[in-house]
């Protein structure tokens, strides 16, 4: 995670004209990108697994005849 921070970083500092002084900020804004991308990745697998789980929970539907 850390190296893929680093060249976020980096390609933030090119597109702002490699411009020296700034790397604090250019690190954070990596950091905040790539976390924010590592959890939103975490919650849409833990929402489809508890999708699943529930649906197995709920177990096969059983047909009802009419009446």
């Amino acid at each position: 995670m850390e190296q893929a921070i680093r060249e976020r970083a980096y390609e933030l500092w090119m597109q702002g004209g490699a411009e020296h002084g700034h790397a604090e900020r250019h690190w954070l804004e990596a950091q905040r990108e790539i976390l924010s991308a590592s959890l939103g990745a975490v919650a849409r697998v833990s929402k489809v697994s508890s999708d699943k789980s529930k649906a197995k929970a709920a177990g096969p539907r059983k047909k009802r005849r009419a009446a």
